[in-house]
């Protein structure tokens, strides 16, 4: 399952515009911390990687090493399969700190294979990217009720703990590319509905300062981007960045079911549905200040975002 942030809520600018944050300043940390990655060629682990690398030694988990080095993963690469203990308990020996990303809601057992291999290993804190939807009663489909269950494991691992509940990431419109540059079309359901969407970049910042800064033990931070947006004002600010007019069209239901079914088969494809529908109902427009409060500086935005990555859309 890629970590591409299909889940409904549920991150290559540099961290600073005038350089590297220095790591060890910015979060209070005194010493060469020991870095464990899952899902380090994904999104947010690759950033996390790339951002804790300089300053710490950074173990990057990954099932296939060779795609990961030809991608330029930052830190030291590991090859670990999330089903198998024996490969992650040997990646968690020795060290402080596991980001743990798991992106298989049918594979429950992978999030508790990383934190028995963690304690294991005698990591002492895990940063957990989770889902926005799990403070939500209503949100019941199979995707968040993992989600709900991974925390549960987190909190009951004998480890201290921060959680990341991000809402869907800025970079899902990269799902829209191949549309958009060949007919400069997007197509979403409940196109009008909006959802207060996250750079992964904020949430890659969130994590490797929970990973290696003081205070975190215990926090969960809700991170949202500045404002809730629809597909089609997405679709119209991405088309401002490609100075084009990118145009929006409506699926319905059972063509969003269908093409979700094709990629992920039933289970997923009904909580995708289930979640769209929540979200046409008003229930992922709230806007958090956890951003801020997670890494020091303001969310950014998707038209930000749709600047940086124009360049996948022509």
């Amino acid at each position: 399952m890629s970590e591409r942030n299909l889940w409904p809520d549920d991150v290559q600018e540099p961290l600073g515009a005038e350089g590297e944050l220095d790591a060890d300043a910015a979060f209070g940390v005194t010493r060469r911390m020991r870095v464990v990655i899952t899902g380090a060629a994904g999104t947010v682990g690759g950033e996390v990687a790339r951002l804790l690398a300089p300053n710490h030694d950074v173990r990057s988990l990954t099932r296939d090493p060779a795609r990961a080095a030809r991608q330029g993963v930052a830190g030291h690469i590991v090859g670990a399969d999330l089903g198998d203990r024996a490969t992650l308990r040997h990646a968690m020996e020795g060290a402080d700190a596991l980001l743990l990303v798991t992106f298989d809601p049918l594979s429950p057992t992978h999030d508790a294979n990383a934190l028995a291999a963690a304690r294991a290993g005698g990591v002492r804190h895990v940063v957990k990217l989770s889902a926005a939807a799990v403070c939500d009663p209503l949100a019941q489909d199979r995707i968040t009720c993992w989600q709900r269950e991974s925390e549960e494991r987190v909190r009951a691992s004998g480890l201290t703990w921060t959680l990341l509940r991000p809402r869907a990431f800025m970079s899902n419109a990269l799902g829209w590319a191949a549309g958009v540059r060949k007919e400069g079309v997007v197509r979403a359901l409940y196109g009008t509905s909006r959802n207060s969407c996250v750079d992964p970049q904020d949430v890659a910042r969130a994590a490797a300062r929970a990973l290696v800064g003081r205070g975190q033990a215990g926090r969960i931070h809700a991170l949202t981007g500045q404002q809730a947006l629809s597909v089609r004002e997405q679709a119209d600010q991405l088309g401002e960045s490609l100075q084009q007019p990118v145009c929006y069209e409506e699926l319905t239901p059972d063509q969003a079911l269908r093409g979700w079914r094709d990629r992920l088969g039933e289970p997923l494809a009904r909580a995708l549905l289930a979640s769209a529908e929540r979200q046409a109902a008003g229930a992922k427009e709230q806007v958090t200040d956890g951003v801020r409060e997670a890494t020091g500086r303001p969310p950014g935005t998707f038209r930000a975002w749709a600047s940086r990555h124009a360049a996948a859309f022509r």
